[in-house]
C-alpha cells in the first residue's frame, strides 16, 4: 500500500504565487489551486487576486471573481472600485452595490476611489455623478478627507474654477495638502492664465509654503515645479526664477521638468538673457542623465518658438540631433529640410552626430537616395552614422537588401566594430529583401566570430528571414533552438509567416504560445482570423473575434497621415470628417472604374465573411491611405511624388490599389507602413510584393 502524503497549502502561499504571477495564464492556474484548496472564503487571497487580475486587465474575469465572493468586505470593494477606474459606471455600479446590497459602509478611501474614477472619464455627463458623489461625501463625514479632496480637485478641475473653490476649501479647514493636489490645482490656475487667478496663484503659494512650514515639512520637487510652471504660464517670471533658487538651495534636486516649467511662455523674446542661462545651466551643471533630457524640452520650446531658438540655442549639436530624431519619428520631411537647411546656414553640417541625425531622418522620411549622398560625404563615420545608412536599407527593403550587405561588408574592412545594433540593423535587411542564405551567414558570423550573444530582437529577425521565405518548418526549429526563451517577439514572427502562407496548423501553435505571453495582445488574434478567412474557414474566424469582443480587446484603428503645403492631414477609415470629404470620395469612384479597365479587382478575403460582396468592397475600399492617396492627387500637381503614413501594416487590397494609382497617374507614391517603405512607381513596388 503506498501513503501519499498531503501537502497542506496555506493563505500565504498562494499570495505569495498571485505576487509572482506575470501572465493571465499564471493567475488561471493559481486559481484553480486555490479552489482545489477550498481557499476561496479567504478574504485576502482573493482580494489579492482580484487586484492582480485587475492589473493584468482580466476585467471581467475580476468581476466574475468578486460575484462569486460569499462575503466580500469594504477592502475587496475598494480594490475592485479603484481597478475599474477605466470603466467610471462598472466602478459606479460595484458602489452601488455596496451600499444598497451590503452592511458595509463606504470610508474616505471608497469616496476618493469612485470619485476619481469619473474625474477622468470623457463621457457626457460624468462631471454630474461626480457631483453627486461628492454630496454623498459630505454627508458620510469626508468633505474634508485629504484623499476626497484631491481627486474632487481633479474632478471640478473640469469644471471652470471650480477646481479653485475646492482647493480654497481645503486650505480654510488647514486640510493637510499634499503635493499630488497641489500639482493639479496649479495646472488648473496655469491653464485657466488669467491675471486674477495669476494673483490668486501668488497668494496661495505662499498660504501653501506656510501650510508646510506649519506641519515641520518642507514642499517636495512635484510642489516646487507645479509652483514655477504656475508662475511661469501666468508671466510671473520674476517669481518663477526666485522659487527656482530657493530650490537649489533646498535638499530638493532639480531635474528637467523644473527646467521646462522655468521657460518664459508669454514673452519670450523679452526674456533672452533668462533662455541662454537656462540652457547653460542644462549642459554645464546638471548631471549626465539630465542632459540626455533636455533636448526633449529645448525641442517643445522650439516649437512654441523657433526663431528664437535660431538665434540663442539652434546650433548647438544635441539639439538639432533631438529635433532632427523627432522628424524622423513622425515622418515629418518638410520640417526635417527646413531644419537642414539651418544647419546649412549654421556651417555645422560637418558635426558627425548632426550628419548622422541628418541621414537617419532621411532614411526615415522616405528619402533613402538623399540619406546615402549625405552618408558618402560625411567623413569619419563612426558606428551609429554605417548603423543608419545599413538600417536605413532595411526599411526600404526590396533592392536595397544587396546595397545594405555591400555596406554591411564596406563597414567590416574599415576601422569601425560592428555592434548589436549593426547585426540587428542588416538581419532586418535581409528579411525584408528575401536574403535567406545571406541572413544565415551573417547571425552564424555574429555568434561565432563576432561573439555577441544575440538578443530577443536578433532571433525574431532571424524567425522572420526564414518564416517569410516559407520555412516555416525551419524557422520552428530554429526557435526550439534557441539559447534563451522564446518569448512575444520571435512566436509573433512566426505566426505572421503563418500569415503570409496561409499555415492555420503552425499558427495554431504560435498563437497558442502567444496567448500564454501575451494574452491582452490584439493583433495576434487578428492574425489568426484572417488566416481562417483566407481558407475559407468563416465559422473559425468567426470564432476568434467574438473572443475579441467577449475579452473587451480593442484592435488599434488604422490611420494615415499626408502633409500637403506644410499641413499635415489624417484619415480615418470610411473617414467623412475632412472639408474635401465629397471630392475625395467622387475621385475615388473615378479612379477605381479606371483601374477596373486594366484589371484591378479588390481583394476581400480577409474582410467579415457575413455580408454581401459589394458590402466587402465598400469595406476595402474606404480605407485611410486610399483616402489620402486620392487627397494628394486632389491638391498636389501632375507629376508631383505623393508621401503617406500609415499607422499600421498596409493591406494586401491597399498594396495592390497603389500600384494601379501609380501606373494610371504616372505618380510616384511613397508608403511608410508600420513596418517599411513602399516606393511605388510604374505598376510596381519596391518591396516585391514580398512585405
Amino acid at each position: 500500500m503506498i501513503c501519499r502524503a498531503t501537502v497542506s497549502r496555506d493563505g500565504n502561499f498562494f499570495l505569495s504565487l498571485i505576487n509572482r504571477a506575470k501572465t493571465h495564464s499564471h493567475l488561471n492556474q493559481t486559481h484553480a489551486q486555490i479552489i482545489h484548496n477550498n481557499i476561496l472564503n479567504d478574504n485576502i487571497t482573493i482580494t489579492k487576486l482580484v487586484q492582480k487580475l485587475l492589473d493584468l486587465k482580466a476585467t471581467a474575469q475580476a468581476k466574475l471573481l468578486f460575484t462569486h465572493t460569499k462575503s466580500p468586505d469594504l477592502f475587496l470593494y475598494n480594490v475592485l472600485i479603484k481597478g475599474l477606474k477605466a470603466y467610471p459606471f462598472d466602478s459606479l455600479l460595484v458602489y452601488k452595490n455596496l451600499r444598497q446590497q451590503t452592511t458595509l459602509v463606504p470610508d474616505n478611501f471608497t469616496y476618493s476611489f469612485i470619485i476619481f474614477a469619473f474625474s477622468g472619464a470623457s463621457l457626457s455627463g460624468s462631471e454630474k455623478f461626480g457631483v453627486l458623489l461628492h454630496g454623498q461625501a459630505i454627508i458620510s463625514g469626508f468633505g474634508t478627507d485629504l484623499f476626497v479632496g484631491s481627486a474632487l480637485v481633479d474632478i471640478y478641475g473640469s469644471l471652470e474654477h471650480c477646481d479653485i473653490w475646492v482647493f480654497n476649501g481645503m486650505v480654510k479647514r488647514t486640510m493637510r495638502i499634499d503635493s499630488t493636489t497641489l500639482a493639479v490645482v496649479l495646472s488648473g490656475i496655469a491653464e485657466l492664465q488669467e491675471m486674477s487667478f495669476g494673483m490668486m496663484l501668488q497668494s496661495l503659494a505662499y498660504r501653501l509654503v506656510a501650510i508646510f512650514t506649519s506641519m515641520c515639512l518642507l514642499p517636495d520637487l512635484i510642489a516646487y515645479n507645479a509652483m514655477i510652471s504656475g508662475y511661469s504660464f501666468n508671466n510671473k517670471t520674476e517669481s518663477s526664477v526666485q522659487l527656482f533658487k530657493e530650490l537649489l538651495f533646498s535638499v530638493e534636486k532639480v531635474n528637467s521638468s523644473t527646467m521646462v516649467g522655468l521657460i518664459p511662455v508669454f514673452h519670450p523674446f523679452g526674456h533672452l538673457e533668462l533662455t541662454s542661462l537656462i540652457h547653460g545651466f542644462c549642459f554645464g551643471i546638471l548631471e549626465l542623465h539630465d542632459i540626455r533630457l533636455c533636448p526633449k524640452w529645448l525641442s517643445h520650446f522650439f516649437v512654441k518658438c523657433r526663431i528664437l531658438i535660431l538665434i540663442q540655442i539652434l546650433s548647438h549639436p544635441v539639439t538639432i540631433t533631438s529635433i532632427l530624431s523627432a522628424c524622423s519619428q513622425l515622418g515629418a520631411l518638410s520640417l526635417g529640410k527646413w531644419v537642414h537647411d539651418l544647419i546649412k546656414r549654421e556651417s555645422i553640417e560637418s558635426n558627425i552626430y548632426v550628419a548622422t541625425a541628418l541621414i537617419d531622418m532621411y532614411a526615415k522620411c522616405g528619402s533613402i537616395k538623399e540619406a546615402r549622398r549625405l552618408f558618402d560625404m560625411t567623413r569619419d563615420k563612426n558606428v551609429v552614422t554605417w548603423n543608419a545608412m545599413i538600417s536605413g536599407y532595411g526599411l526600404h527593403g526590396h533592392g536595397h537588401g544587396h546595397e545594405a550587405l555591400l555596406l554591411f561588408d564596406e563597414m567590416l574592412c574599415s576601422a569601425v566594430p560592428p555592434t548589436g545594433v549593426t547585426f540587428l540593423s542588416i538581419l532586418y535587411a535581409c528579411s525584408h529583401a528575401g536574403l535567406v542564405t545571406e541572413g544565415e551567414k551573417i547571425f552564424h558570423s555574429m555568434v561565432h566570430e563576432h561573439c555577441f550573444k544575440p538578443s530577443p530582437e536578433h532571433y525574431a529577425c532571424m524567425v522572420d528571414i526564414l518564416g517569410r521565405a516559407g520555412k516555416l518548418q525551419d524557422a520552428l526549429e530554429f526557435i526550439n533552438g534557441m539559447l534563451i526563451e522564446p518569448g512575444p517577439a520571435e512566436w509573433g514572427a512566426l505566426l505572421g509567416a503563418c500569415v503570409i502562407h496561409k499555415d492555420t496548423n503552425l499558427a495554431h501553435l504560435a498563437f497558442d504560445k502567444l496567448f500564454e505571453l501575451d494574452p491582452e495582445n490584439v493583433g495576434y488574434n487578428v492574425l489568426l482570423s484572417n488566416i481562417y478567412s483566407t481558407e475559407h474557414n468563416y465559422s473559425w474566424a468567426a470564432l476568434v473575434r467574438e473572443v475579441v469582443k467577449k475579452r473587451n480587446l480593442v484592435k488599434t484603428p488604422g490611420c494615415t497621415l499626408i502633409e500637403v503645403k506644410g499641413h499635415p492631414h489624417v484619415f480615418m477609415s470610411s473617414d467623412w470628417s475632412h472639408p474635401e470629404s465629397k471630392s475625395i470620395y467622387a475621385m475615388l469612384e473615378k479612379l477605381i472604374d479606371k483601374m477596373r479597365d486594366v484589371g484591378y479587382q479588390m481583394e476581400t478575403i480577409t474582410a467579415l465573411h457575413d455580408v454581401e460582396e459589394e458590402e466587402k468592397e465598400l469595406m476595402v475600399k474606404v480605407h485611410s491611405e486610399k483616402l489620402a492617396i486620392v487627397f494628394g492627387l486632389i491638391t498636389s500637381e501632375p507629376g508631383e511624388e505623393i508621401r503617406i503614413i500609415k499607422n499600421l501594416r498596409v493591406c494586401l487590397d491597399c498594396h495592390n490599389f497603389t500600384k494601379f494609382v501609380s501606373k494610371i497617374t504616372e505618380r510616384i507614391i511613397v508608403v511608410r507602413d508600420a513596418n517599411r517603405f513602399h516606393h511605388f512607381e510604374d505598376g510596381t513596388c519596391s518591396c516585391g510584393d514580398y512585405w
